[in-house]
């Protein structure tokens, strides 16, 4: 299975998310905010990213910039609570390989990853 790190300010979303990650036989890495996210996806190598978009210290947006300033190859899925249309664009068009809404159902989080993983060459 996958090494997957989950980038969420909310200590509830990474404790549900983790759990369904786990049960379905993935390794978890956490981080609070995207500054500490990029440093574990440097120190890490995680296969697959989830993000939030509103975090403290360094949003989502400013990660997904940040990774592409560092030619990032790992997919990236985004799960938000943001559902502006302008948002949504904007993550994509930063990398980000799908959106979901927050909290995601177990099934469409374990398919969307499973899809991201996919286009990762995994």
């Amino acid at each position: 299975m996958a090494r997957i790190l989950h980038v969420d300010d909310s200590s509830f979303s990474r404790l549900q998310i983790g759990k369904v990650l786990k049960n379905a036989g993935h390794e978890l890495l956490q981080a609070e905010n995207g500054r500490a996210g990029l440093a574990a996806v440097q120190e890490q190598s995680p296969n697959l990213i989830i993000t939030d978009i509103l975090m403290p210290e360094m949003d989502g947006i400013v990660f997904l910039e940040a990774l592409r300033q560092l030619g990032n190859r790992i997919p990236v899925l985004v799960i938000t609570a943001d559902v502006q249309h302008d948002t949504r664009e904007n993550c994509l068009a930063l990398g980000a390989v799908g959106l979901l809404n927050k909290p995601p159902r177990d099934e469409e989080l374990l398919a969307a990853v499973a899809q991201a993983l996919g286009q990762g060459g995994i």
